[in-house]
Order: structure tokens, then sequence, then C-alpha cells
């Protein structure tokens, strides 16, 4: 017994596992929940987790995994969230204009903030908004505040932001007849 104390006071601190991917993309896990479903039997137990991956420089995309242990389900989460990564818009740090994202009940405000503002938001949507690379916005929730509502509204608006550019195209025109 003398030694298995000893044993464990040599192995020295615990390192933290990264949160970086081998392939350079940040990811957040954003909830994990149980999930029961009944049958026959019983109850089954299983886990439903939520992550957010991104890069910083504007690719962002989320996804769920389901599975019967918590790390296999972030795994797989992961690997649906970087199968649904895409680019958004960030001009100067922050979007280009207001745009409210909507998924379910779920409805966010977007508002461009000044430098060094940094991110005013809560929910799910600190966390899509660190990962996009956005660094200065203002943020509000509307509706429900379920977590993965809150996740896939914020996706969705910042998806529909355009720059000037991107709409000056669209309209067959210049910047400046905007």
């Amino acid at each position: 017994m003398a030694e298995q104390k000893e044993l464990r006071k040599s192995r020295g601190p615990r390192e933290e596992r990264p949160r970086r991917e081998e392939d350079g993309f940040d990811k957040n896990l954003v909830a994990v929940r149980r999930v029961t479903k009944v049958v026959k039997g019983g109850r089954t137990l299983r886990f439903s987790a939520v992550v957010v991956v991104g890069d910083h420089k504007g690719n962002v995309g989320m996804g769920i995994g389901k599975a019967k242990e918590v790390p296999v389900a972030i795994d797989k989460a992961t690997m649906a969230a970087k199968k649904d990564m895409k680019p958004i818009n960030i001009v100067n740090g922050t979007i280009p204009h207001e745009i409210t994202g909507k998924y379910g009940t779920s409805k966010i405000l977007m508002l461009p903030a000044k430098p060094g503002s940094g991110i005013i938001a809560g929910g799910g949507a600190r966390a899509v908004l660190e990962l996009a690379g956005v660094q200065d916005i203002v943020t509000k929730i509307h509706g429900s505040t379920n977590k993965i509502n809150s996740v896939r509204a914020t996706l969705n608006g910042l998806r529909a932001v355009r720059t000037k550019e991107q709409i000056a195209a669209l309209r067959g025109k210049s910047v400046e007849e905007i």
C-alpha cells in the first residue's frame, strides 16, 4: 500500500491535453447531454455532445455526436463539425453589418462593435464567435437559449453576412454606386 502511494507521488503533475487538433483547428465543447431511450428491456443511456471547430481565420463549423460513451460522442461531433466548416465574412475583426440569425425559436441579434470592445456574447454564441476569429461584436439572444439552437442561429446569421464587395458584385455595380 505504501509503495502505491510513493508511485503516485513520483509521477508528477498531470499534463493537460492541448485543445488544438493536429490539422490546425481549435475545438470547443459546448454541451454534453445525457439522453435516455425507453425500450422494452428498460432505459438505454447514451450521450450527446455538441462541438464547435474553427481556425480563428473566418472558418467555423458545428457538429453533434451521439454515443454510449462521452469521448466517442465528442470525437463524432468533432468529425461532423469539421465537415460542416464554412467561411464567414469578417472585416477588421468584426462583422460588416448587423444581422439576426434564426434557428427554431432562437434568435440572435449580432451588431458590429468598435475595436477593443471584445466579444460580448453568452451561451453557445461566444464559442462560435471566438473560434471564427471575430474580435469585436455585441450579441443578444432572444427566444430560446437552448445551447444547440443558439449555436445554429449564430452560424446561420454569420453565414448570411455579406461584404460591400459581394453585394456590389451581386447587383452588377461598383462599390461606390451602392
